[in-house]
């Protein structure tokens, strides 16, 4: 090979490895907040349009169903499984239990308990819905109040408590609503937080640019940050790969979770992340 040819070659290759460093891939392993829960960069959602304790992906797949999901993606890489009592898919993550050891992936769910006594009801009736002795991430579920840590003072005392005893492993908050979510940058007792984020603005609770402010003073702060509505609960869908870069490039969360509702989806997903970040 002529040393021309060669030179040409260990370049291409060397900017082939300088962009690779950049690409990043569902399965990555994250380390998230200051409680160092590690966790893959991509959550498997069980609550797309979630109410009332159902989901597209409960009502849709079923238990045998959503649990097969579950196995998929952990086959895949993906160890991180997002559930909530609202979304009523705590029995489905029991099946997958069934299927995948308990050490091997890292549950968060939701509550929107608001006392003490709440709280302690639900981290006792979430632990036997889902089959296990910890809950990984516990958050309080959709705040929209500027002043919600005194209006759920007694559920985050708990929380805080159930830390300590190892029964949760983190603790925080999901938010919806601009002013919810300041008040979580600033609130040391969140050491987590679940935000709506994507380039279109769809079910966020605030311009873009606003809400990665907030995010910012977040991550600034030590706080985990776990991204939603990343495809804006459908909105996007015709501009997934548009969405995946934007939510690739930011620099203010760990990781995302998307509500995949097939096996087709979610493979779908894990080929367009990677892509994502070399487009």
């Amino acid at each position: 090979m002529k040393r021309r040819d060669f030179l040409k070659t260990s370049l291409a290759a060397s900017g082939a490895l300088a962009r690779g460093a950049d690409v990043r891939y569902a399965r990555d392993v994250i380390t998230l907040g200051p409680d160092k829960v590690k966790l893959s960069r991509l959550a498997m959602g069980t609550g797309t349009k979630g109410y009332q304790k159902s989901s597209n992906q409960t009502r849709q797949l079923g238990l045998q169903g959503l649990a097969d999901l579950l196995q998929f993606g952990f086959d895949n890489g993906l160890t991180f499984w997002d559930s909530a009592d609202g979304y009523g898919s705590h029995p489905h993550l029991k099946e997958g239990l069934k299927r995948v050891a308990r050490e091997k992936v890292t549950i968060m769910t939701k509550t929107r308990a608001r006392t003490a006594e709440q709280m302690r009801a639900d981290l006792d009736r979430f632990r036997q819905e889902i089959g296990t002795d910890y809950l990984d991430i516990v958050l309080l579920h959709a705040v929209t109040q500027a002043d919600w840590p005194e209006l759920r003072k007694g559920a985050m005392e708990v929380l805080a408590e159930a830390r300590e005893k190892g029964v949760v492993r983190t603790h925080g908050v999901s938010c919806h609503s601009i002013d919810a979510l300041r008040t979580a940058a600033r609130t040391p007792w969140v050491h987590v937080d679940l935000a709506r984020i994507n380039p279109a603005g769809a079910q966020m609770d605030a311009d873009p640019d606003t809400v990665t402010t907030v995010l910012r003073e977040m991550k600034k702060a030590g706080k985990g940050v776990i991204g939603m509505k990343i495809l804006g609960e459908g909105a996007l869908r015709d501009r997934v790969d548009h969405a995946l870069k934007f939510a690739m490039a930011l620099d203010c969360i760990d990781c995302m979770t998307i509500g995949a509702e097939s096996r087709q989806e979610l493979a779908d997903l894990i080929k367009r992340i990677p892509a994502a970040c070399q487009a």
